[in-house]
């Protein structure tokens, strides 16, 4: 029987037995349904390499619905991932896009990913770029994280210089790294301190923690960029290119 069968005719059979509903297992008897169930048997102990193919069939359709799962949340929660006042914006604040970059002060790779940022911002003067302060790695990011965002909330016009030393200072960021650097540039040290202790300031890293959590960001840096989540640090071409992609998708309506 399995030779008369051609391997479309079994590629439905292989889908009924393995994903199909209640509602389309009851179009067959009992007799019908073992009867398929032996067929399928013996053509995938013959063919095991088809199960291979049903896998990543199965893998791209989760993959796809993940992604249409995060292109709604990112479209439902654009003001809070794109347009938060109280979010750091470099780049230029009026820009056609932008990309959100979720980071933490201690994350080395998001050390490295501080070249492509500038590398973008310098070659694209649309490009509006905002940082997600995202303290997950440990106690002295989230101290460093703290003073960050009283710097920017005390000193917004300073935020750009402050961020890129911090993230290049020697050894781990913490706290008195970040106020160190915060008194260099010429902040007032206890007009921090007050700051630091603004409850807008748990509030804007809880909403941080609630986006990330919603599209599934477990490390950094991540990207947002249009409707898409762009996870690690890929590198300036690449970045560039999603950046086209979504200027082009704005432009087109698509």
């Amino acid at each position: 029987m399995i030779a008369r069968l051609t391997r479309t005719v079994l590629a439905t059979l292989i889908g009924l037995a393995m994903f199909a509903g209640p509602s389309a297992a009851q179009a067959f008897d009992e007799a019908q349904r073992e009867e398929i169930g032996e067929i399928v048997r013996d053509y995938l102990l013959a063919n095991p390499e088809v199960m291979i193919e049903v896998q990543e069939a199965l893998e791209a359709r989760q993959v796809a619905e993940e992604d249409e799962r995060r292109r709604e949340i990112i479209t439902s929660a654009a003001d809070d991932l794109f347009r938060n006042p109280s979010d750091p914006v470099l780049g230029n604040p009026a820009g056609d896009i932008t990309v959100v970059e979720f980071f933490d002060y201690n994350c080395g790779f998001c050390r490295r990913a501080l070249d492509d940022m500038n590398k973008l911002i310098e070659s694209d003067p649309n490009l509006r770029f905002v940082l997600k302060e995202f303290p997950i790695l440990g106690e002295d990011s989230n101290g460093a994280h703290q003073v960050a965002l009283a710097f920017n909330r005390v000193m917004p016009q300073a935020y750009g210089e402050f961020h890129e030393r911090l993230m290049m200072a020697d050894g781990r960021a913490n706290e008195t790294t970040a106020m160190e650097i915060a008194l260099e540039l010429g902040a007032d040290e206890q007009a921090l301190r007050d700051e630091m202790t603004n409850p807008a300031n748990a509030r804007q890293v809880e909403m941080t923690y609630l986006l990330a959590e919603a599209l599934g960001i477990t490390g950094t840096p991540s990207y947002v960029i249009g409707t898409e989540l762009v996870p690690g640090a890929l590198g300036a071409d690449l970045l560039r290119e999603k950046i086209d992609e979504a200027r082009e998708c704005a432009e087109t309506n698509c």
